[in-house]
């Protein structure tokens, strides 16, 4: 198992902001540093998928623009409007 050289590096945040985070960290039972860690690899290594892909082009491209909205009046007429 490969070992990740870590770094100190010093970042300039608003007050706010970093309470929020420490709020977040507290709340999943981490270390503030550790949350921040956790939340700047998710956003900088996550890619999407390809159904996810495939999802955002149909929005960009309203290509749901044309189908019936879903009739959520009940589980059954949700279900039928959906073709199940």
């Amino acid at each position: 198992m490969e070992i990740a050289v870590k770094r100190n590096q010093s970042f300039r945040l608003s007050g706010e902001l970093i309470e929020r985070l420490k709020q977040l960290a507290k709340g999943q039972n981490r270390s503030l540093n550790n949350y921040v860690e956790t939340v700047l690899l998710d956003a900088a290594y996550r890619e999407p998928n390809a159904v996810t892909l495939a999802a955002i082009k149909e929005v960009q491209n309203g290509t749901l623009r044309n189908e019936p909205e879903l009739d959520l009046s009940s589980i059954e007429a949700m279900e039928k409007s959906m073709g199940l």
